[in-house]
């Protein structure tokens, strides 16, 4: 589904502007389109998450997803591509915070039905199941998934865009038929094997789901999830000034973040290359960042430590930002593609995955980790805009505002820790907690006296 996502820069290359007419800024447009109903329905859908479960939510949303890509592949005008590009910003809606892929850990008793658990379970959900030191790995394989389809998307661009003529489709629209078509097939398989919460997953005994429970009762109290979300909850979370920090510096590294994922194929071509060396030399930089992402992810989990990891790796996204904007040899622009997509790709994860996991309950959890990605991803709106076809080959603009907003992202996590630090020093010196019950604990979530926030 990440594949889908991104596909549209592929068949870009294979002609797809060309065909459809899309002169001056219309297809940045048909990429801006898709954020709209993704950052308005964020929350909402988080919401419908846990009134229909996700084994039924998260599936539904994948195959109606696949089914508008596969339908991309016929459109016949820009009217038609933005139409089938606000549905898809619609039903991704319903996925992310969507997906999280999983390892199986010998430690747990849950061992032997882990592996259900292997695709797509929401960023929230995911906080109800796992430990915060257990998570990064998770949130990170689940984000880099992004890199690994930037690599197989190429790859796969490159073999399908040979399908030129077939049946007197472009290559560019077999891009979106097989992709879409593939999507579909995987959203029904998914709905068999996509967990619900601990509290009333099927498939666990009732030792296992209160295992299951009282493992996260250690770090976070009750999760309190029997009590559904109300306006209250989402009024009251949105006030909480270090959620507002979790959303300004997810904004912040979108820039960088998506400015890359859907400009990589347009400024690898400006170095020469024809469409399919093209499409093959976009594979090795997501591939590298996937690796690394995972690394950095293994590390913070065993430190048990976050904003050291977030910063350091925004520092090599900036540098490889800076190369590609000052350099002129070809080589080296290119391994600076390496830099800056490792940096960006590796902290995101890391910045949801603390903000997340630094939330507790299901109310505060589901409001807060829908608000970062739709308060994030107008970050995505600006994206959309910073590499213009005129700024080529250089892309003097898009470069530079990829570096201001990644700084800007390293200032907001710096802001984040402090407040998380402060808060925790103050709670040290009090003894509210002591007179709360557990049912006023459950309710407050992480801003129960008791909580302390993961730094």
């Amino acid at each position: 589904m990440v594949i889908d996502r991104v596909n549209i820069s592929n068949a870009n290359v294979f002609g797809l502007s060309g065909e459809l007419h899309l002169d001056g800024t219309r297809y940045n447009n048909a990429l801006v389109i898709f954020f709209v109903p993704y950052i308005l329905f964020e929350i909402p859908s988080n919401i419908l998450l846990k009134r229909f479960k996700p084994s039924v939510w998260l599936s539904g949303n994948m195959i109606l997803f696949g089914l508008v890509t596969l339908v991309q592949g016929f459109v016949q005008n820009y009217s038609g591509l933005m139409a089938t590009r606000f549905f898809l910003g619609l039903f991704e809606a319903g996925m992310v915070p969507g997906g999280m892929s999983q390892n199986i850990q010998k430690r747990c008793v849950l061992l032997r039905r882990r592996w259900l658990m292997t695709v797509f379970v929401a960023f929230y959900l995911l906080g109800m199941w796992y430990r915060r030191h257990e998570a990064q790995k998770r949130f990170s394989f689940f984000f880099s998934s992004t890199s690994l389809a930037g690599a197989f998307g190429g790859l796969l661009a490159a073999a399908i865009g040979k399908m030129q003529g077939v049946r007197g489709y472009s290559g560019w629209r077999w891009i979106f038929i097989i992709e879409g078509a593939l999507t579909v097939v995987f959203g029904f398989g998914f709905y068999f094997f996509l967990p619900d919460f601990p509290e009333d997953t099927k498939w666990l005994t009732e030792e296992e789901r209160i295992y299951a429970s009282a493992r996260l009762h250690i770090e976070q109290g009750r999760s309190n999830a029997e009590r559904p979300v109300i306006f209250k909850d989402i009024t009251k979370t949105l006030r909480d000034h270090r959620v507002f920090l979790g959303g300004l510096m997810y904004f912040a590294l979108v820039v960088p973040i998506y400015g890359y994922a859907y400009f990589a194929p347009a400024i690898i071509q400006t170095y020469g290359y024809g469409s399919i060396q093209t499409q093959l030399h976009s594979v090795p930089p997501w591939a590298v960042s996937f690796g690394v992402s995972m690394i950095v992810a293994f590390l913070s989990d065993k430190t048990q430590h976050r904003a050291g990891f977030a910063i350091g790796s925004i520092c090599i996204c900036v540098t490889g930002f800076t190369i590609l904007l000052a350099g002129s040899n070809r080589d080296l622009k290119y391994g600076a593609l390496f830099l800056a997509v490792s940096g960006a790709y590796t902290t995101a994860p890391i910045l949801a995955c603390w903000f997340n996991m630094n939330l507790g309950g299901h109310q505060r959890r589901s409001v807060g980790s829908a608000w970062q990605v739709a308060f994030g991803n107008i970050g995505s709106i600006i994206a959309v805009y910073t590499f213009r076809k005129e700024d080529a080959p250089r892309y003097v603009s898009g470069n530079a505002m990829c570096i201001a907003f990644a700084a800007f992202a390293a200032i907001c996590c710096s802001l984040y820790g402090m407040a998380c630090l402060l808060e925790n020093k103050k709670r040290d010196r009090s003894s509210q907690g002591e007179t709360l019950t557990e049912e006023e604990k459950a309710e407050l979530g992480d801003m129960s006296p008791e909580y302390r926030y993961l730094l």
